[in-house]
């Protein structure tokens, strides 16, 4: 894509809003997260997600080493942990799991909803890797997420309440 379509799509892309997900893995290559924008649902039947991570990220080598991992869809006013496994941290803070609540062996984070899933396929896509995922259990968290939009946190507002 020329350079002006690729500035383009970027800026089409910041009108997008999205939920602001911590992936988390552990297994034989040992335990990382990150917190990742490109994730959805593939289908309900059997329950299948999909998150895109860079293939040059940590967290990608990971997920591909231990063949498992766990979206965190993170509940509205957790910036914080967003920024932590965004990695703006890892100057002061070498374990980015330190002093949150996780539970499980495949870490989930307190008061977010999250999915864990065992790697099924996984495809490179330009600079990302497409990790699919059959869903294995899900943790039911906050009905409120974390959105990010125009490169900022986004309160979620509806007319119906949530």
């Amino acid at each position: 894509m020329e350079s002006e379509h690729r500035a383009t799509f970027i800026s089409a892309m910041r009108t997008v809003a999205s939920s602001v997900c911590v992936v988390t893995t552990d297994g034989v290559a040992g335990r990382h997260g990150a917190t990742v924008s490109a994730f959805s649902s593939v289908c309900a039947d059997p329950p299948t997600v999909l998150v895109c991570l860079n293939t040059t990220s940590k967290i990608a080598a990971h997920v591909a080493a231990n063949q498992v991992f766990r979206v965190n869809v993170l509940p509205d006013g957790a910036a914080e942990i967003a920024a932590r496994f965004a990695g703006l941290h890892d100057a002061e803070i070498i374990d980015r799991f330190e002093g949150l609540s996780i539970a499980g062996d495949l870490p989930a984070i307190k008061g977010a909803t999250s999915f864990a899933c065992d790697l099924t396929q996984s495809i490179v896509e330009g600079t990302h890797l497409i990790c699919i995922g059959r869903v294995v259990d899900v943790i039911l968290g906050a009905a409120v997420p974390l959105t990010y939009l125009a490169g900022a946190y986004q309160e979620l507002k509806s007319k119906e309440g949530l």
